[in-house]
C-alpha cells in the first residue's frame, strides 16, 4: 500500500491523486531528505494556471462590456489563484515546521473546462506523516489558511454584486451552503424568492474558494478532511469513512429526485441529459474516492502513538464543523 501522501486543493472533477512509490526502509530514524524542487516546473505550472484561469474567467464573463472583459475577469482569476496559493502554502509551511519533506505546490491548469480553469494544486511529501500532531497540523493548515483569504474575497465580492430578478433563461446556479447563505444575508439582508444575487467575478471566486475547501474537507482517505478526522478519531475513522462514502450515494439520489424525476414526470423543461448532469456530482466523487482507495488503500496509514492535545482537538472539531457549514447538497446546476 503506497503511503506517501499528496496534500492539495483538488477541483471538483479533478483526477484522483497519484501517489509516489514508498522508499525502502531506512536504517536511520532521521526524516527522509526532500526531493530537490524543480523550480522551473513549479513556476511554469503556476504561470500556465494563472493564464488558464484568466481565459476561463473571460469565457464565463463574456457579457462584460467591451474592453472591460479582461480586467473584469481578472477579479475572478487573481482572487481564486490567491486562495489556492495561500491554501497550498498553509500545507507547505506546516510540513516544513514539522520537518516533513514537502515539495512546493504543483498547480494544474485546465483551460476553458469547468468553472475555474484549474484542477487545483497539490504538494507531494516524501514519506508518510508519522506524528499524529503533524498529521493534524498539515491537514488543517491548508483549509484554515485558504478560508482566511476566501472569506474576505467573498465579502468584498458580494459588496460589488447586485440583487436582481432571478434569471429565467439559460444560467448556472451556484450551490448554497450554510456559510454562503449567511454571508449573503450579512451583505444583502433577506432576499426574496423571485430574486437572486448577480455575482461579481470576485464574489464567484470567493464562492469557488468555499466550494473547493469543502471538497478538500471531505472526511475520507488522504484528503485534508481525511487527515484531520484520522488524527482526531484514529482507527475509528476507517469505519466512519466507509459510511461517509456510502452517504455520497444518498446525496446523488437526492439530486436525482431534485432534477431527473421532474423531467420524467413532465414537470421540467430541461432535457433528461441536462438533468442527469446536474445530478452526477456526488456520484462522480463516489467514483473518485473509489479510485483513490484502489491507489493508496481504503484505510489511512497509521501514525505513531501520542496524545493530540486539547487545543488540536478543538482545531480538528472546528474543521469538521466548517465542512458541515460549507457542504453543498447540490454543488452547481445548469438551467
Amino acid at each position: 500500500m503506497a503511503n506517501d501522501p499528496i496534500v492539495g486543493f483538488p477541483a471538483p472533477l479533478g483526477a484522483p491523486p497519484v501517489y509516489e512509490q514508498p522508499e525502502p526502509p531506512r536504517e536511520s530514524s532521521a526524516p527522509p531528505e526532500p526531493h530537490r524542487p524543480r523550480v522551473w516546473l513549479h513556476v511554469t505550472l503556476f504561470g500556465l494556471t494563472v493564464l488558464s484561469m484568466q481565459v476561463t474567467a473571460m469565457n464565463l464573463n463574456g457579457a462584460a462590456p467591451g474592453n472591460w472583459i479582461v480586467g473584469y475577469a481578472a477579479y475572478q482569476a487573481v482572487s481564486l489563484i490567491g486562495i489556492l496559493l495561500v491554501h497550498e502554502l498553509g500545507h507547505y509551511i506546516a510540513a516544513r515546521l514539522h520537518r516533513v519533506p514537502a515539495s512546493p505546490p504543483y498547480f494544474l491548469p485546465l483551460p476553458l473546462i469547468g468553472l475555474f480553469g484549474t484542477l487545483g494544486a497539490v504538494i507531494t511529501m516524501n514519506g508518510r506523516i508519522r506524528s499524529r500532531k503533524a498529521l493534524l497540523d498539515i491537514g488543517a493548515a491548508g483549509p484554515i489558511a485558504g478560508m482566511v483569504v476566501a472569506l474576505p474575497v467573498l465579502y468584498f465580492g458580494l459588496c460589488m454584486s447586485e440583487v436582481g430578478p432571478r434569471s429565467t433563461g439559460h444560467y448556472i446556479q451556484e450551490g448554497q451552503s450554510i456559510l454562503y447563505w449567511a454571508m449573503k444575508r450579512l451583505v444583502f439582508g433577506p432576499i426574496g424568492p423571485d430574486q437572486d444575487v448577480q455575482l461579481h467575478p470576485m464574489a464567484f471566486a470567493g464562492w469557488g474558494g468555499l466550494f473547493l475547501t469543502m471538497i478538500n474537507l471531505l472526511p475520507w482517505g488522504q484528503l485534508d478532511g481525511g487527515h484531520i478526522a484520522f488524527a482526531l478519531f484514529g482507527k475509528r475513522q476507517h469505519h466512519f469513512a466507509r459510511w461517509f462514502r456510502r452517504a455520497l450515494l444518498l446525496a446523488f439520489a437526492y439530486n436525482v429526485y431534485l432534477f431527473v424525476v421532474p423531467v420524467l414526470r413532465g414537470q421540467s423543461s430541461q432535457s433528461l441529459w441536462e438533468a442527469a448532469m446536474n445530478a452526477m456530482f456526488w456520484l462522480v466523487w463516489y467514483g473518485i474516492t473509489g479510485a483513490m482507495a484502489s491507489l493508496s488503500g481504503e484505510e489511512h496509514p497509521p501514525f505513531e502513538p501520542g496524545p493530540l492535545g486539547r487545543g488540536r482537538q478543538l482545531v480538528a472539531i472546528g474543521c469538521l464543523v466548517l465542512f458541515v457549514l460549507l457542504f453543498l447538497p447540490t454543488p452547481v446546476a445548469a438551467y
